[in-house]
C-alpha cells in the first residue's frame, strides 16, 4: 500500500516551466501560477525546482518589516556572500537586493501567496513593476509567483490599470487532475474500481489535496470516505468558508445563497431570483468572472446570447460542500455526524445523477475524438439530452443518457428526445448509447 503521496501528472506545465527556465539565462522571465486552493501550485513549483538553484519565499499576513527579516535569513541560506548595507524595512529593498544577485547568479525565486501584499502594502506592486522594467534585460532570473485568490491574482496580472499588467511571460492556471490520473493514483493504493473513480470525482472534484487526504486514510469504499468527512476537524467542514469568504468579503452571504442553490439544482438564473426576491444579475456575472466559480451551459446546439442557460459550480466538492454542509451548518456546529451521513446517503442517489452525466462529458472529452460535448435540452428543459458529442470532421454524433441504474435507460425513448436535434446533422454517423457507472472502465480504454 502506497501512503504517501508521490508526485503525479503535470508534465506539460513541467515541460514549459523549464523551457522558461532556460530562457531565464539570459533576461528576466515572469511566470505566474494560479488556481484554487488545494490544486498544487506550491507542489508544482518546488518540484520543479528541486535539484536547480531556488529561493522560496512565503508572503505570510505580518508587518512588513518583519517580512523582510524573514526573506533576509531565506536569502543568507541560499546565497553566502549577500550585498547588504544597513537595516532592510521594507520589500522594495529586498527585491532589489534579489536582482543584483541575479545579475550574476541564474537561479529561480519563488513568492507564494503573492497577493497578500494587498493588505500588508499594496504599493509593492508598483516597486516591483519599476524595478522589472529596469532590470528584466540585465538579470539572468525566472521568478514565480503564486496565489491562489484567484479574483486578486486576475486583478494584479490582467487588470490593464494595473501596474504588473502585461508583464508576466506566462499565466498558467492550474486544474484538477483528469480522470486518467485519478485513476493512476487509485491503482497505486489498490483501490481501484470504476465506484472508487466515481465518487472520488463527486466528493473531491480530483483536487490534490483532497485525493491525498482520502489516500493518507486508505479510504476503501465511499462509506470510508464519508466518515473522513464527517468527523471533528475535518478538513472538509470549514472547506467552504475558508476557500470563499476571503474572495466574496461582506456580500459572501448573498453569494453563499446563490451557490447553495445551485448546488440543489436551481440551475437557471429566474428560479434563484424567484426564490431570494432580489435581482442575481451582477452576483453571477461576478461569480462566473470575477471569482470562476460558477460557468454558465448552453444546450449544444444554442446561440451564445440564448436565454435558456443553466449555472452549475466548476468545482464538485465546492458543490458538495454547499449542498450537504453548508445547508446543513447547524447539524454541523453540534457534530451530529451521524445525522449528516444519514441525509447525504438519503440524497446521494438522487444528487449524483447530473454528476454522472457531469464525469462522462468529462471522460468523452478525455477521448480528444470529438469537438464539441455538452448536454442538450429544448424550451422549458423539454428534451433533455445528458451527453451529446459531435465530430464535425469524421461527420459522428453519440447521443447518450446516464443513469447510476442503468437499465432504467430507454434508447427508443431517447431517439424521440433527439429528433429535433438530430435534424442539423443529416449525413452524421448516429450512435446511441446508455451509460452507467458499469460503463465507465470500458471508455477509460481510449483515454490511456
Amino acid at each position: 500500500m502506497v501512503t504517501e503521496m508521490k508526485f503525479y501528472n503535470r508534465e506539460s506545465e513541467l515541460i514549459l516551466l523549464n523551457q522558461l527556465d532556460k530562457q531565464s539565462a539570459s533576461s528576466g522571465i515572469m511566470t505566474v501560477l494560479t488556481g484554487r486552493r488545494r490544486v498544487g501550485k506550491t507542489v508544482l513549483a518546488l518540484h520543479h525546482a528541486q535539484g536547480k538553484r531556488f529561493l522560496y519565499l512565503f508572503i505570510a499576513k505580518k508587518e512588513e518589516h518583519l517580512l523582510c527579516q524573514e526573506f533576509l535569513e531565506e536569502i543568507r541560506k541560499v546565497f553566502v556572500q549577500v550585498p547588504i548595507i544597513g537595516e532592510i524595512r521594507n520589500f522594495k529593498d529586498i527585491f532589489a537586493l534579489l536582482l543584483e544577485i541575479a545579475k550574476k547568479e541564474n537561479y529561480s525565486l519563488i513568492f507564494d501567496e503573492f497577493q497578500e501584499f494587498f493588505q500588508i502594502n499594496p504599493s509593492v506592486y508598483s516597486d516591483i513593476q519599476k524595478l522589472w522594467d529596469l532590470n528584466k534585460y540585465s538579470i539572468k532570473l525566472h521568478i514565480i509567483f503564486i496565489g491562489s485568490v484567484y479574483s486578486l491574482m486576475h486583478k494584479i496580472f490582467e487588470e490593464e490599470k494595473e501596474p504588473l499588467f502585461g508583464r508576466a511571460d506566462r499565466i498558467l492556471n492550474m486544474k484538477s487532475f483528469s480522470i486518467r490520473t485519478t485513476r493512476k493514483i487509485l491503482e497505486d493504493n489498490d483501490i481501484y474500481n470504476s465506484d472508487n473513480l466515481f465518487h472520488f470525482f463527486v466528493l473531491t472534484g480530483y483536487l490534490p489535496k483532497y485525493i491525498d487526504v482520502f489516500i493518507k486514510a486508505k479510504v476503501k469504499n465511499l462509506e470510508d470516505m464519508l466518515e473522513v468527512i464527517f468527523q471533528s476537524n475535518s478538513l472538509f467542514l470549514n472547506e467552504g468558508k475558508n476557500l470563499l469568504i476571503t474572495e466574496f468579503g461582506r456580500d459572501y452571504l448573498t453569494y453563499f445563497s446563490i451557490l447553495e442553490l445551485i448546488s440543489l439544482g436551481k440551475t437557471a438564473r429566474s428560479e434563484i431570483e424567484s426564490i431570494l426576491k432580489k435581482d442575481i444579475g451582477g452576483y453571477l456575472q461576478r461569480l462566473e468572472v470575477d471569482y470562476g466559480v460558477i460557468a454558465r451551459h448552453r444546450s449544444i446546439q444554442a446561440k451564445p446570447n440564448t436565454k435558456y442557460q443553466k449555472y452549475k459550480i466548476v468545482d464538485n466538492f465546492l458543490n458538495f460542500w454547499f449542498r450537504f454542509v453548508y445547508r446543513y451548518q447547524t447539524a454541523v456546529e453540534i457534530e451530529n455526524f451521524q445525522y449528516l451521513k444519514k441525509i447525504v446517503k438519503r440524497d446521494f442517489s438522487t444528487y449524483c445523477g447530473p454528476m454522472l452525466e457531469h464525469f462522462f462529458q468529462n471522460l468523452f472529452k478525455e477521448t480528444n475524438q470529438f469537438n464539441e460535448i455538452g448536454g442538450y435540452w429544448e424550451k422549458d428543459n423539454k428534451n433533455e439530452i445528458d451527453v451529446v458529442a459531435i465530430n464535425d470532421l469524421e461527420k459522428r454524433i453519440i447521443i447518450a443518457e446516464t443513469k447510476l441504474n442503468k437499465s432504467k435507460i430507454r434508447v427508443n425513448q431517447l431517439r424521440e428526445r433527439s429528433k429535433i436535434l438530430i435534424q442539423t446533422y443529416p449525413q452524421y454517423d448516429l450512435t446511441y448509447l446508455s451509460l452507467g457507472i458499469e460503463d465507465i472502465e470500458k471508455f477509460l480504454e481510449s483515454v490511456k
